[in-house]
Order: C-alpha cells, then structure tokens, then sequence
C-alpha cells in the first residue's frame, strides 16, 4: 500500500510539472517559418529573373566573402538571363587561383566563364580559421538541404535580434530567432540598407536583399526548376488526352460486340 502511495504522488507531480516543462519547451522553440510566397512556389511558379540577379549581386559582394557555391560555374548565369558577355565580364572581376606556371609556381589570373565560382579560402582548416573554429557550409544547395528552403533563408538573414530577458548568448555567437537553438555563429550578413548598390535601382533594403539571395539560393540548388514543372504540365496533358482516346476507342469497341451479339 505504502508503494502504492507513491506511485499517485508522482504521478500527481508529473501531471502538475508537464504543463511548465511545456511551456519552458515553447519559450526557447523555433517560431515558424514565414511563408513570403516567392514568385517560384506553386506548380506554375517562375523564377524573378530580375529579383534572382540581384540576389547573385549579393552573394558576390557579401556571402562569397565566406561562403563557396563550388556547384556553379560562371556560365549557368546564362540562366538568369544573362548575356554571354555579361557573365564573362562578372567572372572577370574575381581573381582565380591557378597553375602551376612553368616555374611551377601557382599565380593568380581573372575569372572566366567556365571557371568554379571562386572559393573564399584555399581550404576547410583555412576557413576555420578566419571563422573561430566554424566552417560556412557551401551555399550551392542550400536552399535544398535546409528544410523550408528559400523561407527558411529569408527569414534567418532577416531574424536576428537582441536576446529575450533571461537568455545567455555564449561568446562569439549571436541570437537568431528562427535558428534552431537561436544562437549562431555567423555575424547579421545584412545589416544595413543600401549595403549592396543595386543597379537596377531597386531600394536595397535588408528585407529586399535577403529575398533576392534567397531567391538566387533557390534558383542556384535546383536551375532547372521551370523545365522539370513544364515537362510535368505536359506529361499531365498528355495521359489526360490518351486516357479520353481509350476511353472512347473502348466505348467504340464495346459498342459493336453488343450490336453483334444483338
């Protein structure tokens, strides 16, 4: 009986701590990601071309300072709508490291089209280094790997704030709201309107860039988004079209056993 007795006090105990243990949980999780409703959601969605220029724009003066995108060659900017011309005169304004020379020595030389898109540091220990021991993920598939995809990245370069009363940011990390966990090593990317020069003259808000590289991130993971969704609305028209053909070669067939049985 004496056990017994126990047994209902800690039952009573935990019924009376969940409802707090609960809402300690809610406190520090996630928020949910905002739905901005890119113009590329949906099964008709299409790529911004204009909106995904300026988001390569801002990789290239911000997030390539850190991040690679080693999937990408210059040349797939043709899809953004990008002239020949055009991508040979943007891979022309990074240096790429190549060689050996006939010296043997390794020189730098301006970009060309058909070249990688050009790596932050010569490799992973050397971007440990300049980051505090963390290493900036490759940014080619990005908007694939993370779950909400081009949400998801809006709203973390845009959800950095100071930390609620009570929460501690360790050193050398900031409080991102939508971070799993909150706190993340990266440094607000983008902090400051007019940050990039757009040239288009769009007002380069924070907000603004961060849905044009978000925008360029998706664009950048899966390029042939808008041909995989055509090839699909085709292939639906088409069954749609051979099913009414049987259907009705099948009412037709039937139609002339009954006559002649009749």
């Amino acid at each position: 009986m004496r056990g017994l007795s126990l047994l209902r006090v800690a039952a009573v105990a935990a019924a009376l701590l969940a409802p707090v243990a609960g809402q300690a949980a809610d406190e520090h999780a996630s928020p949910a990601i905002p739905n901005h409703e890119f113009s590329f959601d949906g099964i008709f969605g299409t790529f911004d071309r204009a909106s995904a220029q300026r988001g390569y724009l801002v990789y290239s003066r911000v997030c390539a300072t850190c991040h690679s995108m080693r999937q990408l060659s210059y040349r797939h900017l043709r899809g953004l709508g990008l002239s020949a011309n055009d991508v040979a005169a943007l891979a022309s304004q990074v240096q790429i490291q190549d060689g050996p020379n006939d010296e043997g020595q390794m020189f730098e030389r301006p970009g060309r089209a058909s070249d990688r898109f050009r790596r932050p540091f010569a490799n992973d220990a050397a971007a440990r280094a300049a980051n505090n021991g963390a290493l900036p993920p490759d940014l080619s598939v990005m908007a694939k790997a993370r779950e909400g995809g081009a949400d998801y990245l809006r709203a973390l370069l845009t959800g950095y704030e100071d930390p609620p009363a009570g929460v501690t940011v360790n050193e050398g990390m900031h409080y991102n709201r939508y971070f799993p966990g909150h706190q993340i090593a990266m440094a607000p990317p983008l902090n400051s309107e007019g940050q990039v020069e757009y040239t288009d003259g769009t007002r380069a808000t924070v907000d603004q860039m961060a849905t044009d590289v978000s925008t360029f991130l998706a664009w950048a993971a899966e390029p042939e988004l808008e041909q995989r969704r055509a090839m699909g609305v085709r292939m639906i028209l088409f069954l749609l079209i051979l099913g009414g053909l049987v259907y009705a070669v099948k009412k037709k067939v039937w139609a002339n056993l009954h006559q002649a049985v009749g």
